[in-house]
């Protein structure tokens, strides 16, 4: 069965720790919007591909099935954990949390990712649409502060 999810997510991957190796202890402090800062954003990535680990595992024992998630009260929820971690501490969840989903999803059977596919949804397999996502806002930030000093 073609994997086109296994590159874009060794890519997005990739990405993530050359700018987590790149960003200093001060940038990683930075306000985004909605009062998260860069390290915020970064334990937020380490959540959800967390969560999606998780899934993935249970999914492989019990089947696949859909349960309705509403995302923003999660990640709302979520915001006071994430600022709270010490940012450097963040960075290397995203980096691990991304490293151990991709190696799951690297693995699992040809019918699994059907079962996924058939839910609905790209992001699922796809974990580079989310890490790319906030990897683009972060850059973008880093972008314009660099210029302006």
């Amino acid at each position: 069965m073609n994997r086109p999810f296994i590159a874009e997510n060794t890519q997005e991957r990739e990405r993530l720790i050359a700018l987590v190796e790149r960003l200093t202890d001060e940038e990683l402090r930075l306000s985004l919007d909605a009062g998260r800062t860069i390290a915020a954003a970064l334990a937020h990535l380490a959540f959800w591909d967390q969560w999606s680990l998780v899934r993935l595992r249970r999914w492989k024992q019990s089947g696949v099935t859909a349960s309705p998630v509403d995302m923003d009260a999660i990640n709302d929820t979520f915001l006071p954990f994430g600022l709270s971690l010490e940012p450097r501490i963040a960075a290397q969840l995203a980096v691990s949390s991304a490293q151990a989903v991709d190696e799951e999803l690297a693995v699992i059977s040809d019918g699994l990712i059907r079962a996924i596919e058939n839910l609905g949804g790209r992001f699922r397999l796809y974990r580079s649409i989310h890490r790319k996502m906030h990897l683009d806002e972060i850059e973008a930030v880093i972008q314009r502060r660099r210029s302006t000093t």
